[in-house]
């Protein structure tokens, strides 16, 4: 019996151990090796990527991908922020306001020709003349105007008799500023075929010029910074500032000689240089009183620079003597509004323009008269290159 026993005991030990080894097993089946399967999610994640080994086929790139490339190649002809600092949104709002098939709008034209002739009197006024201006009168300065500068008969014997423009209106009349963007402009055959060519700042039109200005000249302006450093404020030798009017035949040449009391000498000495070589060029002062009017004029209708540019004030002149009006060389931006190219602040020099984020008022003004068909804006080239 005791052997039985023995043996019924070691059988149901071994069938105990048997069974929970069997339990034990089946129990943690699930749980072999866990830390395998997120590997294996994540490459299975990586696999339709493309990496620089296996790019000859990229059909497959994900479109997300895709807009910048599109986005890039639809804005290359436009301005961006990388090629003029910023300046696309101004020379694009400019565009939208101006249109290439100008039609001139009579009515417009003759409200601001009207306007300024009776608050400016251009026509008689804007010259200093003896009909106007009378020995012992007092000339007010413009820009300081707490100075006066009595009119002795030295000084009258240089005004012209009367007014030049007094009862004349020329039919087409430009007005050439000298922004850069008449580099390779070709315009310089199409100012020359107008009547009346109003120039500002004693410009250069030879050799490389002339095919883009011109060279026809009726008016010609000359403030003396235009001249005081190139030719030593002509307090010494005068024959190379003599010879450098000599491109301007026998056009008036007007001197702000009244706008500050330090204009005067100057001036003078421009005058008298004219005089003693008896070239045919023939200096006129500038009226100041016709400058204070110009500016409450154009201040009303929005300009806000404190003073007149030189460009506006003859502008303003063409627009009275005029009948139609043509602007060139009047773009202040940094880039060309059609092609985009970088421009200098002057078709003659290296230095760069001064305006690149906002419109100056001036420009906004001109843009306007151009827009309401009252004058003509040229922003383009006017031939072949």
């Amino acid at each position: 019996m005791r052997g039985q026993h023995f043996f019924f005991i070691l059988t149901v030990l071994f069938l105990g151990t048997l069974l929970t080894t069997s339990i034990w097993y089946t129990s943690n089946d699930s749980h072999l090796e866990p830390h395998r399967l997120p590997a294996l999610k994540k490459t299975e994640k990586r696999a339709p990527s493309v990496s620089s080994d296996n790019c000859n086929d990229c059909s497959h790139v994900e479109p997300d991908k895709l807009p910048p490339q599109k986005k890039t190649e639809k804005k290359a002809p436009s301005v961006s922020s990388d090629n003029c600092n910023g300046c696309s949104k101004v020379i694009n709002k400019v565009l939208e306001h101006y249109s290439e098939t100008w039609t001139k709008q009579e009515e417009n034209y003759l409200k601001y020709r009207s306007q300024l002739h009776t608050r400016c009197r251009g026509s008689d006024r804007a010259i200093l003349t003896q009909a106007n201006t009378l020995v012992g009168s007092k000339i007010v300065y413009d820009g300081e105007k707490k100075k006066v500068y009595e009119v002795t008969p030295e000084l009258f014997r240089t005004f012209v008799k009367v007014s030049p423009f007094s009862n004349k209106t020329w039919n087409t009349c430009a007005v050439v500023g000298n922004g850069g963007i008449l580099t390779n402009s070709n315009c310089g055959n199409t100012i020359d075929s107008t009547q009346f060519v109003i120039r500002c700042n004693l410009p250069p039109l030879e050799n490389e010029f002339k095919a883009h200005v011109g060279s026809k000249t009726d008016i010609v302006t000359a403030n003396p910074s235009s001249y005081m450093k190139k030719f030593g404020g002509l307090q010494g030798q005068r024959r190379p500032f003599v010879d450098s009017l000599q491109k301007y035949g026998n056009s008036m040449m007007l001197l702000p000689a009244f706008s500050f009391a330090f204009s005067t000498p100057p001036c003078l000495r421009a005058l008298y240089s004219v005089e003693d070589f008896e070239i045919p060029i023939q200096p006129v002062f500038l009226n100041p009183e016709y400058i204070q009017n110009l500016t409450d004029f154009w201040r009303s209708q929005g300009v806000r620079e404190i003073r007149l540019s030189t460009g506006l004030v003859v502008t303003s002149l063409a627009l009275e003597i005029c009948t139609n009006v043509h602007l060139y060389g009047f773009w202040p931006f940094s880039h060309h509004p059609h092609g985009f190219q970088p421009l200098t602040h002057h078709y003659y020099d290296d230095r760069k323009a001064n305006y690149f984020h906002s419109m100056p008022s001036e420009f906004k003004l001109l843009l306007q008269l151009h827009s309401q068909g009252v004058l003509r804006l040229h922003l383009g080239q006017c031939g072949e290159q």
